[in-house]
C-alpha cells in the first residue's frame, strides 16, 4: 500500500513539474494542481495508512490521525484560493494580448548582431 501510494505521489510530482515548465498558461495552472494534488495526498499519508481505523476519540488501540486530516483541509482551501488567482491572472493575460503564450526574451548571438 506505501509503495503504491508513494509512486502515485512520485507520478504526480512528475506530471505536475513537467506542466509548470510548459509555455502556455493553461498547462501550467493544470500543472499546480497536480503538484496540490501530490502535496495533498503527501499530507494525508504521513498519517498512517490505516483502513478501518476509528478517530482518536474512541478507546481503540489502533486510531487514525486527525492532524494530517486537518492540514489537507487546510491545504485544499488554500490551493482553491491560489487557483483561483492564477486562473484570473491568466485570464487577464489572455484578454490583454489575444495569447496565452509565455513570452521569454531570446537570447542574442553575438554573431546575429553583425
Amino acid at each position: 500500500m506505501e509503495v503504491l501510494v508513494a509512486s502515485a505521489i512520485g507520478i504526480m510530482t512528475a506530471a505536475g513539474l513537467y506542466l509548470v515548465m510548459r509555455l502556455r498558461t493553461f498547462p501550467v495552472i493544470l500543472g499546480i494542481s497536480l503538484l496540490t494534488y501530490a502535496v495533498n495526498v503527501f499530507l494525508f499519508a504521513s498519517g498512517r495508512l490505516t483502513i478501518g481505523a476509528p478517530p482518536i476519540l474512541t478507546d481503540a488501540e489502533v486510531y487514525s490521525d486527525p492532524l494530517p486530516q486537518a492540514l489537507v483541509l487546510t491545504a485544499i482551501v488554500i490551493s482553491f484560493g491560489m487557483t483561483a488567482v492564477v486562473v484570473m491572472i491568466a485570464l487577464g493575460s489572455y484578454l490583454g494580448s489575444n495569447d496565452d503564450r509565455v513570452n521569454d526574451p531570446q537570447p542574442v548571438d553575438e554573431e546575429d548582431v553583425t
